[in-house]
């Protein structure tokens, strides 16, 4: 039996430990556990549960330990921009509040009053998004500053789950840059911004990067699951971990990573933080090698997921998909307005933006599925154009890895609407990709393009012309 190696990868709805060996050079991937995740309302926020989460991995490793599947390392992803703070106890200061809850209105404007949202991308080249770490920073500097004046750590989740894995505090870089509070030239804190905008510079961790080693279990972590492995730092921003199990060696290389998001973007070499991608609101998220994902964020599939559940999983997304197709309804909306971040109802916020600009309103499910999926596809058209004119260059291919790389429809409506080629696969990209840096740090692979070459060999696409 060869050498096992574990991805814990935790969304915004669901949690999963898959596991991974090698055989022949091709990857197998198996999926151990899977769990829900959600925001739970709590003391008047939308908050994580880190316990429930944190007995949800070692729930995962017991079953490996019960089927006598052991692996070799294990790391943790998960979404970004989102933290935890620790006091001198290293005990948890607060509740872990989500980037959804509403705590964050206002704050832009009140970091704006240090330093102008201009320059403010300029030094970070993040794109602005309401829920960013520094805007939550400032939402606990007016409203909890007794939080940030008791505080002597700030880890993001995926650190923090690390910590309770060994004893090991470390900031990955991958997640750290979503906070924008990163220096995208000398990928490091901007300590002087941090000290601009009156947070304290010594609760921030210093910074690793991926296939960093944190070591092994703690004695009471491998005492409660029967083992200990080691632990290795994968990109742990999901987006970061799906882009690098994009199966293509390409230069510029066009992807969708296609899940409750939609990060459409390409990979480079130098951040862009110019005027004209600030204009466009691009972002240049930190990626595997210090090399930049330099893309937009699109609301992506929490609207559907949303109208799933509002229909009480009545349908699967397979189904809805099918439904879509039926439907007549030709509405479109905007996916990024922010009426569609938390709404009470996702199908009241689809029906009220048609109405609101004159369009028809959905009435079944099916046109609820459709309008969505339409507008999911006019906005990657339209980002494909801004991506074209600023990157000067011309894409015959979009790669689309992820959960949502398997709507058939969409990917159709994709190929239609842009023109290109659409290669969808591998579904469980972000596993994936977490488990490449694990390879390459345990010299399975030599590098990431035979890591990434591994992934085309070993993983089926669809072609969607």
């Amino acid at each position: 039996m060869g050498d096992f190696y574990a991805a814990v990868d935790i969304g915004a709805s669901s949690g999963r430990l898959m596991l991974a060996s090698v055989t022949n050079g091709k990857i197998q991937l198996e999926e151990i556990h899977r769990f829900y995740n959600g925001l739970k309302e709590k003391n008047g926020h939308q908050c994580w549960d880190t316990e429930y989460l944190f007995n949800e991995i070692k729930t995962g490793l017991k079953k490996c330990k019960e089927i006598n599947k052991i692996p070799k390392t294990i790391g943790v992803d998960t979404w970004g921009v989102d933290f935890v703070l620790l006091d001198e106890n290293d005990k948890l200061i607060g509740d872990s509040v989500g980037y959804r809850d509403s705590r964050t209105e206002g704050m832009d404007e009140e970091v704006y009053k240090i330093i102008s949202e201009a320059d403010l991308y300029a030094r970070t080249g993040i794109q602005k998004a309401i829920f960013n770490t520094v805007y939550q920073l400032m939402a606990l500097k007016k409203q909890n500053p007794e939080q940030l004046e008791s505080a002597k750590t700030l880890l993001m989740m995926p650190d923090y789950m690390h910590f309770l894995l060994t004893g090991v505090k470390a900031q990955e870089y991958t997640n750290a840059t979503t906070g924008q509070l990163i220096n995208p030239y000398t990928k490091d804190w901007d300590f002087e911004l941090i000290e601009m905008l009156g947070y304290p510079k010594e609760i921030f961790q210093k910074v690793a990067v991926p296939g960093t080693s944190l070591g092994t279990f703690k004695k009471e972590v491998a005492d409660e699951v029967g083992f200990s492995c080691e632990v290795i730092l994968p990109a742990t921003h999901d987006t970061g971990s799906a882009v690098l199990a994009v199966p293509s060696n390409e230069k510029n290389t066009l992807y969708i990573s296609s899940g409750t998001w939609s990060l459409m973007g390409v990979e480079a070499m130098e951040p862009d933080c110019s005027k004209e991608s600030h204009a466009l609101n691009f972002t240049n998220e930190g990626g595997y090698d210090y090399r930049f994902r330099y893309l937009k964020n699109i609301m992506g599939l929490w609207m559907i997921q949303n109208v799933k559940k509002e229909l009480e999983d009545k349908y699967s997304f397979a189904e809805l998909c099918e439904m879509a197709e039926t439907s007549k309804c030709d509405s479109i909306v905007d996916c990024n307005d922010e009426c569609f971040l938390a709404p009470p109802s996702m199908m009241d916020a689809v029906a009220n933006f048609c109405k609101n600009t004159n369009q028809d309103m959905p009435k079944e499910p099916a046109d609820y599925a459709r309008v969505i999926y339409r507008s999911l596809a006019a906005c990657y058209k339209k980002t494909l154009k801004e991506i074209e004119s600023i990157q000067k260059v011309s894409y015959n291919t979009i790669f689309v890895v992820g959960g949502g790389s398997n709507a058939k429809y969409l990917n159709e409506l994709t190929a239609k609407e842009t023109g290109l080629t659409v290669s969808a696969g591998p579904g469980e990209a972000t596993a994936i990709g977490n488990i490449l840096v694990q390879l390459i740090a345990k010299g399975e692979y030599n590098s990431l393009e035979e890591a990434r070459s591994a992934v085309a060999k070993s993983f089926d696409v669809k072609m969607y012309n």
